[in-house]
């Protein structure tokens, strides 16, 4: 990276080169929430990317005009939110990180707790959702995808056989058959729903006991719909499927259906 004023480079050459040029300095608000934010808007617009190291402290510092206590805050700031990853050492620093489903699941979640949104609607989005993924996995599904499937199948009969089936596998279930349209947006948005899927289901069960028992044949017959590439039938099968868990979270008065 070139040091502002100069034209040789810097000693650390690990820096992308002119990142540091997109930064600016700030004089309103809470400062590090500013740094935060200037820094976000590079990362989702691709001037910052997965891997770029950020300039040193020092002469973050020096381009945001701060102290180092308060580009420090910012950087925890960003670590804390999985936008940078902070490593020590000769080689170390502030790296930007690639996108983390979990973590997005992990904001989805608390939007869900802190929020008026219910299990219904949560319900209501993987219908949308899974539903509009079906034939897209129904076309790409490798011979890998559909063991893989009847293997989490198998450990679901298994479960059954106690007192206790784990909604877990369920939710498992659902991120593997979203995996397999082999599309990353799909998968990523899909892992992202793996929480809240599963407090959804917890509350479906609050009514129904054995809610997510019946569910285990369903998922053995869509992945033998989607082993014989029947669209048709895995999409109306996932309807069913979805419909009754939306039927279980939308009030005490449909329980019984």
């Amino acid at each position: 990276m070139t040091t502002p004023g100069t034209s040789s480079p810097a000693p650390d050459t690990d820096v992308v080169s002119n990142k540091g040029d997109l930064l600016s300095r700030v004089s309103v608000g809470r400062i590090s929430e500013v740094i935060v934010d200037q820094i976000r808007l590079l990362i989702r617009s691709g001037q910052l990317t997965a891997g770029d190291r950020l300039p040193s402290e020092r002469e973050l510092c020096e381009r945001f005009g701060v102290s180092r206590v308060t580009v420090r805050e910012a950087l925890r700031v960003l670590e804390a939110n999985g936008l940078v990853d902070i490593r020590v050492g000769a080689r170390g620093g502030a790296f930007v990180t690639a996108p983390s489903s979990r973590m997005v699941g992990e904001g989805i979640a608390d939007l869900i707790s802190l929020s008026s949104l219910s299990a219904l609607e949560v319900t209501e989005a993987r219908m949308v959702f899974e539903l509009g993924l079906v034939p897209v996995a129904c076309e790409r599904a490798t011979e890998e995808d559909i063991a893989a499937l009847y293997e989490i199948c198998d450990r679901a009969d298994a479960a059954l056989v106690g007192d206790d089936y784990p909604l877990t596998l369920s939710a498992e279930w659902h991120s593997r058959f979203a995996r397999s349209t082999h599309n990353r947006a799909i998968s990523l948005l899909a892992e992202s729903l793996h929480d809240p899927m599963i407090r959804s289901l917890q509350e479906a069960r609050s009514s129904v006991p054995d809610h997510g028992r019946r569910g285990v044949q369903e998922h053995r017959a869509l992945v033998d719909a989607l082993a014989a590439r029947d669209a048709e039938r895995a999409t109306e099968l996932m309807r069913v499927h979805l419909s009754r868990t939306a039927e279980r979270v939308s009030g005490p008065d449909d329980t019984t259906r």
